[in-house]
């Protein structure tokens, strides 16, 4: 578990405590602090994390899943979420359905958007079309047949 060797503790111990690292040190602390606040031992510790290959798992009501991302977002800094469903198409369906109306009346996600295009509601300049004019070395070409 980021480059710290556990195969020496027993599995159904507590997370030891681990030495500093330079790998992955912010996972490495999330999962740590996920051990120590619910008290899991290494193998719970293994089996909350592997299905989600090490991602935060977040399970709940609408309303306490809303209150993890609220409180990740106002507090740790998050800027934004990539939000894994246990199975698509439902777990998203679920998830837009059920969690981002709740987002939306705490003010947290919004209700709509501003621009008509992603390039705009990014903030995005249009790109030059290198298409839209002809240059005055060129002669138009004449297409189709003549006859």
């Amino acid at each position: 578990m980021g480059g710290v060797d556990l195969s020496g503790y027993p599995l159904d111990g507590p997370l030891p405590e681990l030495p500093d690292t330079e790998l992955a040190k912010s996972r490495l602390k999330l999962v740590t602090d996920l051990a120590q606040r619910e008290n899991l031992t290494i193998r719970e510790l293994y089996l909350a994390i592997a299905g989600a290959r090490g991602h935060r798992t977040i399970l709940g009501t609408p309303q306490q899943i809303a209150d993890q991302l609220e409180d990740w977002f106002v507090n740790n800094g998050a800027d934004g979420f990539n939000i894994m469903p246990p199975y698509l198409p439902g777990g998203l369906d679920e998830f837009v359905e059920l969690v981002i109306p709740e987002l939306q009346r705490r003010g947290l996600f919004r209700t709509e958007y501003e621009g008509r295009t992603l390039r705009e509601n990014l903030g995005l300049p249009r790109p030059v079309n290198k298409f839209s004019k002809v240059t005055a070395s060129r002669e138009p070409v004449a297409v189709g047949s003549s006859t």
